[in-house]
């Protein structure tokens, strides 16, 4: 059942003025849009939430003061309305997020990808309201939370310091194809050289970007953007064959944790 008309509020939060225009004036022509809130900032943002109960709210990232995740922090992601991240800085975009978003718009945006993610919103907020969902915030606090990790400096891992005997070498983490446990240590396979980092596989998997990494077997990790394409094996297993021809298992355990990340099956 869609939303009927005129039954969803909105909270639009955007320091700038042009940019809250923008957006509401696209969600006024929407029937199923009843009200559009706007705050100018992440304290009146804070406020307004608690008080009126948005059912969406287009959140900005970078503001002056309390910024988007500073709204989270104050309010727990818990109590937040389902939230589309909304900014100007491609250092928080994510491909998976370009892909298939549920919550990210990246300035500037089309009328086109507005109407993807509004649509995405509204069949979420309809199972929601239905009862269908078993966390009403399921999309939006697991991707709040991934993202705003990003924000801590040293948090993810964009390098990784590789060792030797006689020098120091500084990878970066998105030149790596992926990565295999050996024992103490792991092995980064990037672009055809191979680097031994000493740390165990788990442990190098929480410093890396979760939306461009994923687990695909308790002993390899892999980057996304160095797939190529995924090939259906017997028993709910995939084999997982990157852009350089190596061709890694996709275990069963670890497929639902691959969905989870693209946001969609296999």
């Amino acid at each position: 059942m869609k939303p009927q008309p005129g039954s969803i509020t909105v909270l639009v939060v955007d320091d700038e003025a042009p940019a809250r225009k923008r957006l509401a004036d696209l969600l006024t022509s929407d029937r199923e849009v009843g009200r559009v809130l706007e705050a100018q900032n992440g304290l009146a943002a804070t406020a307004m939430i608690q008080e009126e109960r948005p059912d969406i709210v287009f959140l900005d990232i970078q503001m002056p003061g309390v910024d988007g995740f500073g709204v989270i922090d104050a309010l727990g992601a818990e109590n937040m309305p389902l939230t589309v991240f909304v900014t100007a800085y491609d250092k928080f975009a994510l491909q998976a997020f370009e892909t298939e978003a549920l919550d990210y718009l990246l300035k500037p945006f089309t009328d086109e990808r507005y109407a993807r993610t509004m649509a995405r919103v509204k069949k979420r907020l309809d199972e929601v309201r239905n009862g269908d969902a078993s966390d009403p915030n399921a999309f939006g606090p697991e991707l709040i939370k991934l993202a705003a990790k990003r924000t801590e400096p040293g948090a993810i891992w964009n390098w990784m310091v590789v060792r030797t005997r006689n020098a120091t070498q500084l990878v970066m983490t998105e030149n790596i194809d992926w990565i295999e446990a050996a024992g103490m240590y792991v092995t980064l396979h990037v672009e055809g050289r191979e680097h031994l980092y000493r740390a165990g596989l788990g442990a190098v998997a929480d410093r890396l970007d979760p939306f461009n990494f994923v687990r695909i077997h308790r002993s390899s990790i892999v980057n996304l953007k160095s797939v190529a394409h995924l090939e259906r094996r017997s028993h709910g297993e995939f084999e997982v064959v990157l852009k350089n021809g190596k061709r890694l298992l996709l275990s069963r355990s670890y497929r639902t944790e691959v969905e989870t990340r693209l946001g969609q099956s296999l």
